[in-house]
């Protein structure tokens, strides 16, 4: 017998555990878990035993692994749909193979490392993740909470709960159990506040005893649980069942058990690393762990498993902290279905209901979607979608909505552009700087076209200040400059950031050198033939060309401004020119003349 203070290391974390604490634990999810699995499998199509089997599975197998420390496995509600479908298309007998094959590629994902890619994930997709299961998981009970059947879909139970409010009250056998159900609930938020040691008791256990002492009183029909033989319903695939795998159908059923198995397990690990301060999972052993239990389920022939966060958040809430508690949780599984299914059948299935309602208000977790739209709106959005569309479809199809939505945030926040144009003399000019990404393509357009219909007789596109330049950005500059050039009406200047994708070097005439003599006497003189070639040989410099020239007397020590019109006079080895417009036109050529001679006099 464990002391309740025993303080023994367990589960391989190196840490005092209190055993005791385990041990009720394990309890506690053990009663969480039992109306899932029979549920899960009744919603599927299958035996109710084949639910309890793969939770058996779920706790033994991958409870002692060393992938996650907290989380629990066992059938769950978001593979319902598809097991239903399987088991409709091809049989029950089938379904041990695609769940066995399943398995065996998930132990191959786990084992080439490609758990820790669901790392990735955003904080804000976690918590409507949450928030996503726990809504349905609340509507979804109180109809057993009340002695009733779910309509079905998460949408239709909440639009159906009005209407079974008012049938339940009009019911007195309903109505007990309905308050059954809710005391379990008012329990379960109330019990941490019960001074003593009395509440180092589970509440779940608590309302458990209340209820069994409730359906035992003369005149009260409540409905419990029924289990029936365990080992009769195991089905070992056989050689036909192998050779269904030549069938296209049945190898499409098995990768997409692989997907979404995989995904719920790893984003629920996601997720219950955020509800405790203990180790972390490891992604790639808890994918190959996942992997053995499916492989196990199927050769048992019951239904495929996943990590559940229902059970894993009435773990952390219990009080775990090692593995000890899931794996123990599946072995009271067993040895209530094998030896003690009379007493699971004392226990009043509004109960359990009710202990699953609390389980989804706190994944719900209300208090979470004020704080988050404090702290930014943005992700707010991601988190309100992601819920949203968990609640209207599917758990894997609502995460990655999230995930998508969180994708496209960041890209916006990232996509920070200042794009400026202004007409400045005769010349039209566009700065843009920060990241120019196809998110900002609209802006850029509008801001080509407000140049390029300027009529002025220059046009010049600065983007030295862009740190970021995507193909769509500059594929619609690059266009931009080639139709305006081709037109031969208007001169256009492109400075281009130094960027790998943005790199030219076309070929110029090198200057003479120049003489260590910097006074203007020393430095030729351009002509206006040489000048063209200075607009080709333009390097890119702190200072961007201007008009008029610099003077000598203005070069600075380095000589940037002045050899920023003129030319380098000594270029390094990794120096670089972007070209701007070396073609004369007709009509400028002649106005830069008269401009150049009034500024020489």
């Amino acid at each position: 017998m464990f002391k309740g203070r025993g303080k023994r290391k367990a589960g391989g974390t190196g840490q005092g555990v209190d055993l005791g604490t385990e041990i009720t634990a394990s309890l506690v999810v053990f009663l969480v878990a039992l109306p899932l699995c029979i549920g899960v499998a009744v919603a599927s199509g299958t035996p109710a035993e084949l639910g309890i089997i793969s939770g058996v599975v779920g706790g033994l197998v991958v409870g002692m692994t060393r992938g996650s420390t907290l989380q629990v496995s066992g059938p769950a509600a978001g593979l319902t749909a598809l097991v239903a479908e399987t088991v409709e298309a091809h049989g029950i007998a089938m379904l041990g193979v695609i769940v066995l094959m399943s398995g065996l590629l998930q132990i191959g994902l786990g084992m080439i490392r490609l758990g820790r890619m669901f790392q990735a994930i955003s904080i804000a997709v976690v918590q409507g993740m949450l928030a996503g299961i726990g809504l349905p998981l609340m509507f979804s009970q109180s109809y057993p909470l009340a002695d009733a059947a779910a309509p079905g879909t998460a949408i239709e139970n909440i639009l159906g709960f009005p209407a079974h409010v008012l049938d339940t009250f009009s019911n007195a056998q309903t109505a007990i159990a309905a308050l059954l159900g809710i005391a379990t609930v008012v329990l379960s938020f109330v019990w941490k506040k019960v001074p003593g040691p009395v509440r180092r008791i589970p509440a779940a256990l608590v309302a458990v005893a209340i209820g069994i002492l409730v359906a035992a009183l003369p005149g009260v029909e409540v409905k419990t649980l029924q289990v029936g033989d365990l080992l009769a319903s195991v089905q070992f695939p056989g050689p036909e069942q192998f050779a269904g795998l030549a069938d296209p159908a049945v190898l499409t059923a098995v990768f997409t058990f692989t997907v979404i198995a995989s995904a719920e397990s790893l984003f629920t690990a996601a997720a219950v690393d955020r509800m405790h301060d203990g180790p972390r999972t490891r992604y790639n052993s808890e994918l190959i762990a996942q992997g053995a239990g499916n492989t196990v389920c199927g050769i048992l022939g019951a239904l495929p498993m996943t990590a559940v966060v229902a059970r894993s958040s009435a773990n952390v809430q219990a009080g775990a902290k090692t593995r000890l508690s899931r794996t123990l949780h599946g072995l009271w599984l067993l040895g209530f279905a094998l030896l003690l299914p009379s007493v699971l059948a004392l226990i009043p299935i509004s109960v359990l209901a009710g202990v699953l309602v609390h389980s989804g208000w706190k994944l719900l977790g209300p208090e979470q979607f004020p704080k988050m739209w404090r702290q930014d709106r943005g992700e707010f959005v991601v988190m309100t979608i992601t819920t949203g569309v968990i609640v209207a479809t599917a758990l894997l199809e609502g995460v990655l909505v999230g995930l998508a939505a969180g994708i496209v945030l960041a890209a916006l926040r990232m996509s920070q552009t200042s794009v400026e144009h202004r007409v400045e003399g005769d010349t039209a000019k566009l700065v843009m700087t920060g990241n120019a990404t196809f998110l900002r393509l609209p802006e850029v357009i509008d801001a080509l076209e407000a140049v390029g219909s300027a009529g002025t007789p220059r046009i010049r596109l600065d983007l030295m200040g862009v740190t970021h330049l995507d193909h769509a950005c500059r594929s619609q500059i690059e266009e931009f400059v080639e139709q305006k050039r081709a037109s031969q009406t208007v001169r256009v200047e492109l400075l281009l950031p130094d960027l790998p994708a943005a790199k030219r070097k076309p070929k110029r005439k090198p200057r003479p050198e120049s003489t260590t003599d910097s006074s203007p006497e020393s430095r030729p003189t351009p002509s206006p033939e040489s000048r063209s070639e200075s607009w080709s040989g333009l390097r890119r410099q702190p200072v961007s060309p201007s008009w008029p020239p610099p003077q000598p007397h203005e070069r600075s020590s380095s000589g940037a401004l002045y050899d920023a019109f003129y030319g380098p006079s000594q270029p390094g080895p990794s120096a670089e020119w972007y070209y701007l417009d070396t073609r004369p036109f007709e009509g400028l050529q002649d106005s830069e003349e008269a401009r150049w001679r009034d500024y020489r006099g």
